[in-house]
């Protein structure tokens, strides 16, 4: 297996504005083919836009919804992929079959093939469901790639079942940093002004990234995910306004040590790239560490405790929506 390059993007998206949205994913790719970029990874949602969704009816919802891998976005995705030869993902809303909505994330292939993987844990909507399983796929590279997204990444049973699917990068598309909350601890809101007057104050809004509604809270966490599970982090956010709240970018790749390797806490549309090397991931710590795991030891994980929380009630009573 060779060192691969990939990208992570952070953008601001318009809401409701999936060709608008798609615009910009097209201009990220070119930039990143020009880079040699063997893989590309945008936000959560990202062609629907997000925090507005939980705002809409069933048929707000369907109206922005599409089929996997029928649908028009996600076939201009694969061919994006075949012409460029490269790996991309973007979030969407999948359409399923049956009629259901999930908050999913499309993977498209050079080769024509693709994944899709649904959240496991949604709250955005009523009308959006959550998925019941875990995607891994690989690509032409040799390499073993997995995708959890946004929330899915806190929940650390999540990480490493992805990890035992043998991955070794895990794509991590979000929409977070800048949310409302109750307690004190996590986040909270970025100050509208200061993003408004980040042309003529740059620094400011960027100090307000790199703080603890940003960068800060996501290095209590996302390094060990990588860490202690032996593989590589793409870290993909929306940056700057979504709805009430301002998205807090950081978008950064990361190594199965936790190091970062390339970051961006730039208030504005970036993109940022690493050559990924294999030889890390053979005796890297983490891999070592789940090498030794005692399963039968761990029956304990699969069951109920009766304290489980559905995540639509965690988040919104946390932000009083």
């Amino acid at each position: 297996m060779n060192a691969l390059k990939i990208a992570a993007v952070q953008f601001r998206h318009a809401p409701g504005r999936i060709a608008a949205n798609l615009t910009k994913i097209e201009g990220f790719v070119r930039r990143a083919s020009e880079q040699g970029v063997a893989l590309v990874a945008f936000p959560e949602m990202c062609l629907p836009g997000y925090w507005h969704l939980r705002r809409l009816d069933r048929a707000g919802i369907a109206a922005l919804a599409e089929r996997v891998p029928d649908g028009p976005s996600c076939a201009r995705l694969l061919e994006l992929a075949a012409a460029n030869g490269m790996t991309i993902g973007a979030g969407l809303i999948e359409r399923s079959a049956e009629g259901r909505f999930y908050n999913a994330y499309f993977v498209a292939l050079p080769d024509g093939r693709h994944a899709c993987h649904r959240k496991l844990h949604a709250f955005i909507s009523e009308h959006v469901d959550s998925g019941d399983a875990f995607t891994a796929v690989e690509l032409p590279q040799g390499w073993k790639v997995g995708v959890l997204i946004c929330y899915d990444n806190n929940i650390i049973e999540n990480v490493r079942a992805t990890a035992l699917l043998d991955v070794d990068l895990i794509l991590a598309p979000h929409q977070t940093g800048g949310c409302a909350s109750k307690d004190p601890h996590t986040m909270g809101r970025v100050d509208f002004a200061l993003w408004e007057q980040r042309r003529r104050n740059p620094a400011a809004i960027e100090a307000e990234l790199k703080g603890p509604k940003g960068r800060e809270w996501l290095l209590r966490w996302l390094p060990a995910r990588a860490h202690d599970n032996g593989v590589f982090y793409c870290f993909s956010n929306g940056i700057g306004v979504d709805d009430d709240e301002i998205r807090t970018g950081n978008a950064m790749i990361l190594d199965p040590y936790g190091r970062i390797l390339a970051e961006t806490w730039r208030a504005d549309d970036d993109i940022v790239t690493a050559t990924l090397d294999p030889e890390l991931l053979v005796n890297s710590t983490g891999r070592r560490w789940v090498r030794t795991r005692r399963p039968e030891l761990y029956g304990s994980l699969a069951r109920r405790t009766g304290k489980e929380e559905d995540t639509r009630a965690v988040r919104f009573d946390a932000v009083g929506v």
